[in-house]
């Protein structure tokens, strides 16, 4: 994965990251079981289930949310900041850590 640069038409600076196919459909089959557990709650609670059971799940959700993001930080790590980081952009490091305490 390695992220770019570039402007938009009315040039402003936007980041972006290119991801190969493989990436992107482990991201969207991660996202789409995300969904799918989503879905499921909300018929739990039009089937009046009992709050336990609706709470594992959200419990479920949160944990497979918070490991994709765990999972795109690590990437980003490994690949933009460490371009950054080389191309002399010590800045990238209060933007990761502002990322990381977003993640918490």
């Amino acid at each position: 994965m390695e992220c770019e640069k570039c402007e938009n038409s009315n040039n402003t600076n936007k980041k972006y990251t290119k991801r190969t196919e493989e990436e992107k459909k482990n991201l969207i089959r991660r996202l789409n079981i995300i969904e799918g557990q989503v879905k499921g709650i909300k018929q739990m609670i039009e089937d009046d289930r009992y709050c336990d059971d609706v709470l594992i799940q959200i419990a479920a959700i949160y944990n497979a949310i918070k490991s994709l993001g765990n999972n795109v930080l690590e990437n980003h790590l490994r690949t933009c900041v460490v371009r950054d980081i080389k191309n002399g952009d010590t800045d990238i490091i209060n933007d990761v850590m502002c990322l990381i305490k977003k993640l918490q």
